[in-house]
């Protein structure tokens, strides 16, 4: 290389780099990366004391990060760039072929153990029957996608604590499209089977698919493994509502009061968090009630992760009403819920990634 070569470089790099500096500045700052579907930084306040610590330093790192010029088209470029290189793990997401698979990690053993007591715990207070329910992420149905040397958490210990049997149930579909590629969750198939998984346990007559009229609700859905890998060049999934909204009632505590609310919220469709058209999202608690059941055909109390949202209006079609409470949002004992509301069939139902990670499971009791 000669030295004139060398010097081009050089200038050349300070002159990106220079540019680059130049549109941050002038650029505002963004709020939120639609992409990644979180908040981003913002330009932390400056005292000597933060200084000192390191926190500002940190910060100003963060913040720079977040806020540097196309973001989204540099983390894809990169994705991009690793792969041609060989690489099938991004950000703790493995690429298998057009499919994303979250990585599960090992629990820690103790927060495991403390989170099935208290499913324990739960059973002894309350006055009414308690189902537990774990579904098994992709990367324990798809195991055969992962890339060769994949690692992830084995979850069939866990599993076999669930007394409804949804690895079974998604097992035997492996080959449809019961997961999302680009998202965690499952899609309105996988949780059609997990449905009849569940009514079954509870002695309900199984559902029909031909009962149902599936409507293509978005041709365009990005999920979270989307933005969380940087891989962004997968064909987007397609999301589908499966039951009607006829004679069904769903009333949302998502502001802290009771409203009536759409079972899809389409406004969802037009961002990219469609996934929380289901219900509207995480909330604290959700009663669907089914107006063409007699009151004889029961209450469910659904204690649940983000799962539910797909999950629970299949199951009103068999519950007279269906009601989810999240312990994330919802801060009282699930059996103290369902005593005041004259329930007698509660289910603990949460997806293994969520379940082994969660602490708010100290108030099912």
């Amino acid at each position: 290389m000669t030295k004139a070569y060398s010097r081009f470089l050089t200038v050349f790099f300070c002159l990106f780099l220079g540019g680059l500096l130049t549109v941050h500045i002038f650029l505002p700052d963004r709020e939120k990366s639609e992409t990644e579907n979180r908040t981003l930084a913002k330009l932390p306040e400056f005292s000597w004391e933060t200084l000192k610590d390191g926190t500002y330093t940190e910060a100003i790192e963060t913040y720079f990060a977040d806020q540097f010029p196309l973001r989204d088209g540099w983390t894809g470029l990169k994705a991009r760039a690793e792969q041609l290189l060989g690489k099938r793990e991004f950000n703790d997401i493995y690429l298998a072929g057009d499919t994303l698979i979250s990585k599960v990690e090992t629990p820690d053993g103790t927060l495991l153990e403390n989170n099935l007591s208290y499913i324990d715990r739960l059973k002894d207070k309350a006055d009414a029957n308690v189902t537990v329910g774990f579904i098994p992420s992709a990367a324990e149905v798809w195991k055969d996608k992962l890339p060769t040397g994949a690692q992830s958490w084995d979850q069939t210990g866990l599993l076999g604590m669930s007394n409804v049997d949804f690895h079974t149930a998604l097992k035997e579909h492996a080959d449809e499209q019961i997961f999302y590629r680009t998202d965690h969750h499952w899609t309105s198939l996988g949780a059609f089977y997990g449905a009849n998984a569940m009514l079954e346990q509870l002695g309900r007559e199984p559902l029909k698919e031909e009962d149902f009229t599936i409507e293509i609700a978005s041709t365009d859905f990005n999920g979270t493994l989307y933005s969380q890998s940087g891989i962004h060049w997968l064909t987007p999934d397609t999301m589908e509502y499966w039951v009607t909204e006829d004679g069904m009632t769903v009333t949302s505590w998502s502001t802290g009061k009771p409203e009536t609310v759409p079972m899809y919220d389409r406004s969802y469709l037009q961002a990219k968090d469609k996934y929380s058209s289901f219900l509207g999202g995480n909330q604290p608690l959700c009663v669907i009630k089914n107006e063409k059941l007699p009151a004889e055909a029961g209450k469910l109390l659904l204690v649940r992760d983000s799962y539910s949202d797909a999950l629970a209006p299949f199951l009103a079609q068999r519950f007279a009403e269906v009601h989810l409470l999240d312990l994330r949002y919802y801060r009282a004992p699930a059996s103290a819920y369902a005593m005041q509301n004259g329930i007698e069939e509660i289910a603990v139902v949460y997806s293994v990634q969520n379940f082994i990670s969660d602490r708010n499971l100290v108030l099912l009791g």
